[in-house]
């Protein structure tokens, strides 16, 4: 059964995120995701709130790092989270990015990723007789001290390469495509789950596919696609290189960085053709958004999720992916 989430950026004021979550749930919302990005509010403070605002909802980091985050520290947060809003948690874990702008060295990120999933739901599990493994150690008697409400929460890795992809099929309840809106690179990431998926002895439709990226929804289709060219421009140069289903123009990404260094954003942005934009964005009317959507349903993907800015304005474009998107993707 598909989904439809919203995915939020933790750069609010207290309050906020309880009105936003009690809206997306209001408009039919199945999911909220709030960004674990580097230098934002942590994602725990915000989730907590929209779980104390919300009945329905599942909700969920994505993603917290096990290089910024010991994993007993992630077992306690999302054991938290899934307490206070009654067993709606999901856990998001990735290798995570921009890390060696606070000195951290990621190195080992699947190795890293796999003894963490283990360390974690270990602990949720009250499964106390150790861990000795290449990066992560739990002594034997250890173990979480206050009541658990759910010993496995369901986990989503955030992974675009193969190895990640094969690990998520391996573990996890879900894949994340950050980034991305493509739905041509669905059958790549299908096939890069599949080597752990069958090590598991799992079927691949036990992996779902969440494809998530900036959105930017307006009734001016052009004035909508402009912010989001301006959005996109910021991280092309990280997400172009991992699709292999794209073929920027010659020189494209040289020009664009240029316009970033330069501190010109919106020039940066309005280097990006219409096409690339499709690959990266959710972009353009709600007839438009909706229709980008329904092509990733149709391709394969699960859950569809709407990222920040969502539009011109955040709660005009949260009101019309509520009010006029999500209606044409509902039976």
């Amino acid at each position: 059964m598909s989904e439809i989430g919203l995915g939020v950026q933790s750069d609010k004021r207290p309050g906020e995120y309880a009105a936003l979550a009690a809206l997306a749930e209001g408009y039919g919302f199945d999911v909220v995701s709030v960004y674990g990005d580097l230098m934002y509010q942590p994602p725990l403070g915000p989730l907590l709130e929209m779980a104390g605002a919300t009945d329905r909802i599942r909700l969920g980091p994505a993603c917290l790092n096990p290089y910024s985050l010991a994993p007993y520290e992630i077992a306690g947060q999302i054991a938290t989270l899934d307490a206070v809003s009654g067993g709606r948690a999901y856990l998001g874990l990735a290798r995570g990015s921009w890390l060696d702008a606070v000195g951290i060295d990621q190195a080992r990120p699947v190795t890293r990723l796999a003894e963490a999933v283990d360390v974690i739901y270990r602990l949720l599990g009250g499964d106390t007789t150790g861990v000795d493994g290449r990066v992560f150690r739990l002594a034997p008697g250890t173990a979480l001290r206050f009541p658990i409400h759910r010993p496995d929460p369901p986990l989503l890795l955030g992974a675009w390469g193969p190895r990640g992809a094969a690990l998520a099929g391996r573990l996890a309840q879900e894949i994340k495509v950050g980034g991305s809106a493509n739905p041509e690179l669905v059958p790549v990431i299908r096939e890069r789950i599949r080597p752990g998926a069958e090590r598991a002895g799992r079927s691949l439709d036990e992996v779902g596919l969440v494809f998530g990226a900036v959105t930017v929804v307006d009734l001016d289709g052009d004035a909508a696609r402009a912010t989001a060219r301006t959005e996109v421009a910021m991280y092309l140069a990280v997400v172009a290189e991992l699709d292999p289903t794209v073929a920027l123009p010659p020189g494209l990404l040289a020009q664009v960085q240029q316009a970033l260094a330069a501190g010109d954003d919106a020039a940066a942005g309005a280097l990006i053709p219409d096409d690339v934009l499709h690959r990266f964005a959710f972009a353009g009317t709600p007839a438009e958004v909706a229709a980008h959507a329904r092509a990733l349903f149709d391709a394969g993907v699960r859950r569809v999720e709407f990222g920040t800015p969502h539009g011109l304005t955040g709660p005009h474009g949260v009101d019309l992916l509520g009010t006029r998107v999500l209606p044409l993707l509902r039976p």
